[in-house]
């Protein structure tokens, strides 16, 4: 058995598009976040001629399945003894899934981190924690794009970077050495908009770049952004930082609405927000805000400008929230090991 919290993460500068194999169209980085999280374990139990070979809180037909199943059947591929097991897979989290706020790179990752876990145990061979961590990030890659960058704390890169010669299509790398410390801090307070399934799913989304008239120029803008991103990490630019993160946002949903079907994944109330904060920063409030492909908005703001930009949050913009509901959240230290007990039959 293996157990693993893992976070989720936002993205700064935008994944959208994919290659053959999983691979991404252009480079994207993300802060990892630190109670957005997904909490999974999973029990492999010794394989019995036709029984179920997943399943997710003891549901075979759970929504979660097919992208799981899909993922463990990969890696058998790779790891053939994971064929010799049933794995019975318990998760929660403590944030809307399927809304836009990176939920499958919380559950992926956490998935991922448990299996590689029992796989280790099974196989007897010992890594060191750095590789363990990047052959997770492979794996999570393989089940979600997004999910790669939530292996690390602080900030994570994933893609192929001009002048940074770690980086890499196959899996994400931290770049917390190259971050002021003051970003380490960050808040990231998300707004909860709409708890609905999104109607456009990531999947489909990723789809529609393939034959995107602004494609191109897409991945141009993005390459342009990674570099802009990582000299206001490293200089500690809080409002250069937050002025890309607007412009990916919007940059995101421009892209979809562009797309075959123009579909429209922004709310009245997601709108309203962004008006609000842009009219807040005008009064001197150092917020700025960021969307993934869902109508809940985040907002970036300094630790030491949390209790006006919270104050701002509770006396303007809960009322655009559903219920009110707002997650206070912050730069987190990335996935954690929750156990680790080893049962096996007698």
């Amino acid at each position: 058995m293996a157990e693993w919290e893992s976070p989720s993460n936002i993205a700064l500068v935008k994944y959208w598009g994919k290659k053959t194999g999983q691979l991404p169209l252009n480079p994207s980085l993300s802060m990892t976040l630190s109670r957005a999280i997904t909490r999974t374990s999973i029990t492999a139990v010794a394989s019995v001629e036709g029984k179920d070979k997943l399943m997710v809180n003891g549901d075979t037909n759970h929504l979660f399945v097919p992208k799981l199943q899909k993922l463990v059947k990969w890696l058998s591929a790779e790891i053939p003894v994971l064929e010799k097991y049933s794995l019975q897979v318990k998760t929660s989290g403590t944030f809307p899934h399927s809304t836009g706020i990176a939920s499958s790179a919380s559950g992926i990752s956490a998935f991922s981190l448990c299996l590689l876990s029992i796989v280790s145990e099974l196989t007897g061979k010992e890594i060191t924690e750095e590789e363990f961590l990047r052959i997770a990030s492979y794996v999570s890659r393989m089940g979600s794009g997004s999910a790669c960058r939530s292996v690390y704390g602080g900030f994570s890169l994933w893609g192929e970077t001009p002048g940074l010669p770690d980086s890499s299509n196959l899996y994400a790398i931290a770049i917390n050495d190259k971050v002021h410390p003051d970003f380490m801090k960050m808040r990231d307070a998300i707004l909860i908009v709409s708890s609905s399934r999104k109607s456009l799913s990531s999947t489909a989304g990723h789809e529609l770049m393939n034959t995107h008239p602004f494609a191109a120029v897409r991945i141009s803008q993005a390459l342009s952004n990674i570099q802009e991103t990582m000299n206001a990490l490293q200089s500690g630019d809080f409002d250069k930082l937050g002025t890309i993160a607007e412009t990916e946002a919007l940059t995101l949903h421009s892209l979809i609405m562009t797309s075959g079907g123009g579909t429209i994944l922004l709310e009245p109330n997601s709108l309203a927000i962004l008006k609000r904060v842009q009219l807040a920063r005008k009064r001197g409030v150092q917020v700025f805000f960021t969307l993934d492909a869902g109508p809940n908005v985040h907002l970036l703001y300094p630790d030491n400008g949390n209790d006006t930009v919270e104050n701002f949050i509770r006396e303007e913009l809960t009322q655009f929230c559903e219920n009110g509901q707002v997650i206070f959240d912050r730069c987190g230290e990335g996935p954690t090991s929750i156990k680790k007990e080893w049962q096996r039959e007698p």
